[in-house]
């Protein structure tokens, strides 16, 4: 068996945002065999990632056998290094790798998560992230709840934030979990004041308060919060969260599969992360690609709502009273109709 092409392209829905999340956003990658099997997986980083898919990756994949798959993801990481490590260049190779994984379980006959160990069937709890206040018509939605509070109120930026958090506790109640994300716009002050002031509340964690790449700053403020810190959505491949796990510097951690390296990468996170007693709770987990990922490896399972404008991924099981639940479907289990994909 040989893959006799590889295709990128990047669908766009009438509802992507109008930001980055489109411009550099998801693409589709398809790899193709010989024996007629198609595998699919979703990268990242928009035209500039599809172009990477078709020049460097398709060349070195063209004539190969797909089976190993760990092998060529070293192959395709070692061929970008000059011009990757980070960023685009793995989003490519995630896109690949996750169509690569999708084939191994439909020439296998068996869904991802049966192939990394684990089951599909059983009902994973939930969480919403939103970029506005949570509304009644919410609540019930999911177990839990995460909202961006990186600017809160037209005044002072922790009592802004502060009466964000005790309004949606009162609307959610002490039973229903809340988290918040800085989306990486605070400072280490900022960080901690907010901590003290919603400590109280109960709040589960505080995600990305400082930019990825300030490592020393992350080991301070960890020394002194008292909410747990989570990250790593932004980060890429298993090298890069090793640190993050050896120095202690997140209490969750956020790999997004589409965009770190892939399922090969994401398993290599886990097994780091469950040596070292770290959660994993990968961004966006309700997508397909990490929810096979969660129903094998989570120890404490909980997926993310996925990002609402990539319709164009058919077989993406629904959220349904707080839970999602995968179904037997060889490989991810994707449905994917090449003929009316939209902006293709």
């Amino acid at each position: 068996m040989k893959i006799t092409n590889v295709r990128a392209c990047q669908p766009i829905a009438e509802n992507s945002p109008g930001d980055w999340r489109t411009s550099l956003g998801q693409t589709l990658v398809a790899v193709d065999t010989d024996v007629g099997v198609t595998g699919y997986g979703v990268g990242g980083g928009g035209a500039a990632g599809t172009h990477v898919v078709e020049t460097v990756l398709r060349d070195l994949l063209l004539g190969e056998s797909p089976e190993p798959v760990e092998a060529l993801w070293e192959r395709m990481y070692a061929a970008t290094l000059a011009f990757g490590r980070k960023g685009i260049a793995v989003m490519a190779v995630s896109g690949v790798d996750l169509a690569l994984w999708d084939l191994r379980g439909k020439l296998a006959g068996e869904p991802v998560a049966k192939l990394l160990g684990g089951a599909v069937g059983e009902p994973i709890p939930t969480y919403g992230t939103f970029w506005s206040d949570l509304t009644p018509e919410m609540v019930g939605e999911h177990t839990a709840f995460k909202l961006h509070v990186e600017h809160r109120g037209d005044g002072d930026r922790i009592d802004g934030i502060v009466r964000a958090v005790e309004q949606a506790w009162a609307l959610l109640g002490p039973e229903t979990g809340l988290m918040l994300d800085a989306w990486m716009r605070w400072d280490e002050a900022t960080t901690l004041a907010v901590a003290e002031a919603v400590e109280p509340l109960g709040v589960g964690w505080i995600e990305e308060p400082l930019s990825p790449d300030d490592l020393d700053g992350y080991a301070r403020i960890v020394e002194r919060c008292a909410i747990p810190i989570a990250g790593g959505e932004h980060e890429f491949t298993a090298a890069a969260f090793r640190p993050l796990i050896e120095r202690g510097l997140h209490a969750v951690l956020q790999p997004d599969v589409c965009w770190c390296g892939g399922m090969t990468e994401l398993v290599k996170i886990y097994e780091m992360a469950n040596a070292a007693g770290v959660r994993v709770c990968p961004h966006r987990g309700c997508e397909v690609w990490g929810l096979h990922a969660i129903a094998a490896l989570d120890q404490q399972p909980l997926a993310e709502s996925g990002r609402p404008w990539m319709t164009w991924v058919g077989g993406q099981p629904a959220v349904e009273a707080g839970s999602i639940t995968l179904s037997d479907r060889p490989g991810f289990g994707v449905e994917i109709d090449e003929a009316n994909l939209p902006g293709v």
